[in-house]
């Protein structure tokens, strides 16, 4: 087969716009391996550059971080690799560093499309060359294109005769994957469904294209990371082209792993173009998030203001001052526009375990998402304790307390109350015992919004009881429904500003005064919760406002 050696100033020309199908970061993995006596073939996939260990040893003689095989082998030595993703491949990267005068002396690459679940039995498979016997040298990096080959998604790595390789790359072109259905929502921004970061205002400690990898990643590497800022209205951004035009409706903004260097806040902006990059300052961009506070180490769920009519080619992410953000994904169904071409490696499916996303609709339907304190800020507050402190909402005080027994998250909501004096309000807790809400195909209906304009009030999940005797629920739920609006000018419920939130067990949460919010709605099983509010007691307005919806609303449950 033909190839071509390519000097390393020209890598960017030629596999620049490729992806690294091989990469750990991608999932790809190790299968089978002759022999890895002096050092293991993981450290081929990894993604960063191989390290000098000059002068270090273990119990089988000098360490390296690569792959090295025992000597005086009368064949070859193989690694067998399964791509992180099924693609055609174009070219790879094979690299010595450090390994001179034990370097591998020639490799060629084998390639396989294969389904089969049972991987031992892949050495005996029809592989296909696509990389002939090609001749290397000690401490290099070795870079080779081909002609773009069909799909594969295992390599077999071919050492002659032994030796050692500290990194091994391929690169190609994903087969995207996307759902058959075009009104199935899936990750528009993922990698796997042709996401590419086209544009990165800084990227000094992480590269911009890591937020469209799969998974949440090991550490604050493989994220995006700007460098700190000094300047008064700071701000860094990234530019994602979508894998196909979409209807954009929801966001994920995870920021796992920067817990002291995590973004104050982001906003999302969207714009159809026809221009891979398109310019920053275009008056054409529409906001689809709102300025909004982001926390440390944590996901957070957003529903997009996005006019479900129109579709969307390109999303720029903005983050103030700076920071570092791990995963960006884009939710929403595909569509079609002119000069917006899709690649033909399209691969499409309807399985579940190759679709990227969650099914949501909207129009009359509403997404209900994980609560975070930060997509709920608007409406009240989330009270819960954190395991790991520092992942706590900036400005918690956190103590310990009992005698170093027990520790205190300190006035995580405060009771308000703004009753005119001489209406015989008062402050107490009442408990509700709530039974579990109709669910008819992962949907609950939603008929009916309350306020209370005088106080705000508080819920906290009780739990279940211990003892068959006493009056506590045998056995509680472990999720609920928090559904919130702000009032419009005609002080009803602005259903533009309508949000849905699931909360579990561990979360309880304090209504803003005079938020329009669903009932106490919860799933599954009965609960109990504690009620912290101040009233009247007379079932007058004054203590709760109930407004009926003209139409009935409907909250889609996450399948997450």
């Amino acid at each position: 087969m033909a190839y071509q050696s390519i000097s390393l100033e020209h890598f960017c020309s030629i596999l620049g716009s490729t992806t690294e199908l091989s990469s750990v970061a991608l999932g790809g993995k190790i299968v089978q391996v002759s022999d890895e006596f002096f050092a293991e073939a993981y450290h081929l996939l990894l993604v960063e550059p191989a390290p000098s260990l000059q002068g270090q040893y273990g119990s089988n003689g000098a360490l390296y971080s690569g792959w090295e095989t025992r000597r005086h082998n009368p064949t070859y030595d193989w690694c067998i690799i399964k791509l992180g993703a099924t693609g055609t491949i174009v070219g790879f990267d094979v690299d010595t560093s450090h390994f001179n005068g034990n370097e591998a002396p020639a490799v060629s690459v084998d390639a396989l499309l294969s389904t089969n679940e049972h991987e031992s039995e892949l050495r005996n498979a029809q592989w296909t060359e696509i990389l002939p016997r090609v001749p290397l040298g000690p401490s290099a990096r070795h870079l080779f294109s081909i002609p773009e080959s069909s799909r594969y998604n295992y390599v077999k790595l071919n050492m002659y005769p032994d030796g050692g390789i500290a990194r091994f790359r391929v690169y190609g072109h994903i087969s995207l994957v996307h759902p058959a259905d075009d009104f199935q929502p899936f990750d528009l921004a993922h990698i796997f469904a042709g996401g590419r970061v086209v544009f990165t205002s800084d990227q000094h400690f992480g590269t911009g294209s890591n937020l469209i990898l799969p998974g949440r990643g090991k550490d604050m590497s493989d994220g995006w990371e700007t460098k700190r800022s000094r300047q008064d209205n700071h701000k860094e951004w990234v530019i994602v082209r979508l894998g196909a035009p979409g209807r954009l409706q929801v966001a994920e903004i995870d920021t796992a792993n920067f817990i002291g260097n995590f973004p104050e806040s982001c906003e999302l902006h969207a714009i159809n173009s026809t221009s891979d990059i398109p310019d920053n300052d275009s008056a054409d961009w529409v906001t689809i998030l709102p300025r909004m506070k982001l926390g440390p180490h944590r996901r957070h769920f957003f529903q997009l203001e996005a006019d479900q009519e129109i579709l969307f080619t390109h999303v720029k992410l903005t983050i103030y001052p700076d920071g570092g953000v791990k995963r960006l994904r884009i939710i929403g169904t595909r569509g079609k526009c002119e000069g917006y071409t899709v690649p033909e490696t399209l691969v499409e499916s309807t399985g579940s375990a190759t679709l990227i996303g969650r099914p949501a609709t909207f129009g009359k339907v509403i997404p209900v998402l994980p609560l975070t304190p930060e997509a709920f800020v608007a409406f009240g507050q989330v009270i819960q304790a954190y395991g790991n402190h520092t992942t706590a909402p900036p400005g918690t005080k956190i103590t310990p307390a009992n005698r170093g027994t027990a520790t205190k998250f300190h006035k995580l909501a405060l009771i308000k109350s703004s009753y005119p004096e001489g209406c015989s309000s008062t402050t107490g807790i009442s408990v509700y015992r709530c039974d579990p809400v109709k669910i008819t195909g992962n949907m609950v209906e939603l008929k009916v919004l309350e306020r209370h304009k005088h106080t705000n009030q508080a819920f906290i999940p009780m739990g279940a009881g211990s003892f068959s005797w006493d009056e506590g629920l045998p056995e509680s739920g472990k999720k609920y429904l928090v559904v919130v609006a702000l009032s419009g000018d005609d002080v009803k419920p602005d259903l533009s500003t309508l949000r849905a939130f699931v909360a579990t067990a561990a979360q309880g949460i304090m209504y803003n005064t005079a938020v329009w919010h669903q009932p106490m709605t919860v799933l599954e099983r009965a609960m109990d919760f504690s009620c912290i509010e101040t009233q009247i007691g007379d079932g007058g307005n004054a203590d709760c406002e109930i407004v009926y919806l003209d139409e009935a609303l409907f909250l889609k449950l996450p399948e997450i």
